[in-house]
């Protein structure tokens, strides 16, 4: 039985020309996400989950002074637990709550990946991108990064 907590974030890396920064799974080639991870407990503040799981999976870190900053979009969506990825979770867990953010950074940011979490990246037009995300609730955020930051 596994002890992962059912709450967590989804970070949309975009450019100012909102192109979107996927990320491929190592775990399933041909899984394009943005950035996702749990909360380590519930007393972690949203926020620092995202900024964590940032620096975590791509190496952006973004400090307090930066220019960058995550944007908490106050939105938030339940979704379904692959069936295949349930045993992470505590037994009779079925659902996950996603809170959404989203950076905006240069495209010549450096990006360094976790390799146990991912293999490769691509930067992409905001409309490609939502195409190739296999999650439909990465994919329709990304569809709403034009109505939230014109480029």
């Amino acid at each position: 039985m596994g002890k992962k907590i059912p709450e967590s974030v989804l970070v949309l890396i975009h450019s100012p020309s909102l192109e979107v920064l996927l990320l491929e799974r190592a775990d399933h080639s041909g899984f394009w996400q943005s950035v996702t991870g749990s909360r380590d407990s519930y007393e972690e503040p949203l926020s620092q989950t995202a900024a964590r799981e940032l620096a975590e999976e791509t190496g952006i870190v973004i400090s307090p002074i930066s220019s960058s900053s995550i944007i908490d979009w106050n939105f938030q969506q339940v979704y379904e637990i692959y069936p295949h990825w349930r045993h992470r979770y505590p037994e009779g867990i079925t659902e996950n709550v996603e809170h959404v953010f989203s950076v905006c950074v240069d495209r010549t940011t450096p990006i360094t990946l976790a390799p146990r979490e991912h293999t490769r990246y691509q930067w992409l037009p905001w409309s490609a991108a939502a195409e190739l995300c296999f999650s439909d609730s990465n994919a329709s955020a990304i569809r709403a990064l034009p109505e939230r930051f014109r480029a």
